[in-house]
C-alpha cells in the first residue's frame, strides 16, 4: 500500500475527532478563537515533529524559496478563512447541511485543481470523487429542498458558510501540495516544513486578529485549556496526515480517500451510542466505500 494512503487515513480519522472537539469548543469561544486554537495548541507539537523528522531522515533545514513562500502564505490565509467559515456554520440551524456542503471540498479540489493547477484526473478518478460526495450526502441525512432553503434566510447563510468552507479548504490543499513540491527535497520533510511554516504564520495572524477583535477570548482559551489541547493535538496529527498525503499524491485523490472521515464518524457514533442505522445511511456508507475502491483499485 502506498504511503499517501496511510497518511490520508490518519488525517481523516484525526479530523473526525478534531471536528467533534471544535464543535464543543465553539459553544465556549467565538468563531475566530475556536479557529485559532487549532494553531496555537498545535504549534509546539508541529515543531517537535519537524525537528525529530529532520534528525530521523538526516536532512538539513531547507532554504525557503520565493515559490514556496508565495504558495504557503496564500494557503495560510485560505485555511484560516475556510476553518472560520466551517466553525461559523456550526452556529446555524441547518448544521448538517452546512457541514455536508463543506464536504464538497473533495469535488471542489478536483475542479479547481483541473482548472488552475493542471491536476487532471482520470475518468474513474472523477467517478470516485463524485460517488464519494454523493455518499457523504446520504450518510449525513441532508435534505436539500430548494423551497425550504429559500424560505429560511438563516439556512441560506449556513449553506453559504458551508460552501465557502469547502472552497477555502480545497484551495488550501492544492496550495499545500504546490508549497511542498516547491522545496524540491524529501517529500516527507517538505510536508513537515510546510506544516510548521503555515502553523507558525497562522498562529501569529490569529493572535493579532483575536487580540484586536476581542482579547477576552485569549483568557477563555487558557481557561478551557484541556479541550483546547485536545483540539490542538488532534489537529496537528490530522495536518501531518493531510500535508504528507498531498505531497505524495494528487490532492483530489487525497481528498477523495479522505471522505472515509464521514464513515469513521458515523461508525464511532453508532458504536458508542448503539443507535440503529437507516437504509439510506447504509447506502451512503456503501457509496463511500465504493468510491475508495474505485480510487485505489482502478483509478
Amino acid at each position: 500500500m502506498e504511503i499517501w494512503i496511510y497518511f490520508t487515513l490518519l488525517a481523516a480519522t484525526m479530523q473526525a475527532v478534531r471536528t467533534a472537539g471544535q464543535k464543543k469548543l465553539s459553544a465556549k469561544l467565538n468563531s475566530m478563537a475556536t479557529t485559532g486554537v487549532r494553531y496555537f495548541y498545535a504549534l509546539p507539537f508541529a515543531w517537535c515533529y519537524l525537528w525529530w523528522l529532520l534528525d530521523f531522515r538526516d536532512v538539513a533545514v531547507p532554504a525557503l524559496n520565493t515559490s514556496f513562500l508565495q504558495y504557503a502564505l496564500v494557503a495560510c490565509v485560505m485555511q484560516i478563512w475556510g476553518t472560520a467559515c466551517l466553525v461559523a456554520a456550526f452556529r446555524y440551524r441547518n448544521f448538517a447541511v452546512a457541514t455536508s456542503l463543506a464536504k464538497t471540498e473533495a469535488i471542489q479540489v478536483a475542479i479547481v485543481g483541473a482548472l488552475f493547477f493542471g491536476a487532471t484526473l482520470s475518468g474513474l478518478g472523477w467517478l470516485s470523487v463524485v460517488v464519494g460526495v454523493v455518499g457523504v450526502f446520504f450518510v449525513s441525512k441532508v435534505k436539500l429542498r430548494l423551497r425550504d432553503i429559500l424560505a429560511d434566510s438563516q439556512g441560506l447563510i449556513g449553506m453559504g458558510y458551508g460552501l465557502a468552507a469547502g472552497l477555502g479548504l480545497a484551495i488550501t490543499t492544492l496550495l499545500i501540495r504546490e508549497s511542498s513540491l516547491a522545496l524540491n527535497i524529501d517529500l516527507m520533510v517538505s510536508a513537515a516544513v510546510t506544516l510548521v511554516f503555515m502553523i507558525t504564520v497562522q498562529s501569529v495572524m490569529s493572535f493579532i486578529y483575536i487580540y484586536l477583535q476581542d482579547k477576552s477570548q485569549l483568557a477563555l482559551m487558557l481557561k478551557h485549556w484541556r479541550l483546547c489541547l485536545f483540539v490542538g493535538i488532534t489537529s496537528v496529527l490530522g495536518s501531518i496526515g493531510w500535508f504528507t498525503g498531498a505531497s505524495y499524491q494528487n490532492a483530489a485523490y487525497v481528498k477523495a480517500l479522505g471522505q472515509v472521515e464521514f464513515f469513521i464518524t458515523l461508525a464511532l457514533t453508532y458504536r458508542v451510542f448503539k443507535e440503529t442505522v437507516s437504509l439510506k445511511e447504509y447506502l451512503g456508507m456503501f457509496l463511500i466505500i465504493l468510491s475508495v475502491v474505485i480510487l485505489l483499485v482502478w483509478a
